[in-house]
């Protein structure tokens, strides 16, 4: 694999899913063919990447949903990407507490490459245990040049 290889995109995002489904969690992956600039897509991926790292980290084994849809919006917003990645609590409790260094800092990473894009990121815990993190990019160019 010699070749410069184009930045991850929206493709390769099932890729990634693959490799946390044989790293023993079982993911539902909702994948969007929808074409959409180079920057928008590499978010996606690296927070999909980044949401993923976590679930495996804090609720190995946990169902988890990654889904990707377009919404065309009002022509004043635009269309946007909604990435959305919703975990289930862990089949069971992890060992001692989260080590609080390593939750933040994935979350922070997302929030910055969501606002360099001018999208929304919504992230937390839910009720039953489980974790939900939803990603809103806007699909215009403007905002990258």
């Amino acid at each position: 694999h010699g070749e410069l290889a184009p930045q991850p995109g929206l493709a390769r995002i099932g890729q990634l899913v693959e490799a946390v489904a044989r790293a023993g969690v079982p993911v539902e992956f909702a994948p969007c063919d929808a074409d959409v600039p180079e920057a928008v897509g590499l978010s996606a991926y690296r927070i999909v990447q980044e949401a993923l790292a976590n679930v495996v980290r804090h609720a190995p084994g946990a169902r988890t949903q990654v889904s990707l849809s377009v919404t065309e919006s009002d022509p004043q917003d635009g269309a946007r990407l909604t990435v959305l990645v919703v975990n289930g609590p862990p089949p069971q409790p992890p060992d001692g507490p989260l080590e609080v260094g390593g939750t933040g800092h994935g979350l922070v990473g997302m929030r910055e490459r969501v606002r360099l894009a001018d999208g929304t990121l919504d992230a937390g815990p839910l009720p039953d245990g489980g974790f939900r993190v939803a990603a809103r990019i806007p699909l215009t160019e403007r905002h990258f040049t």
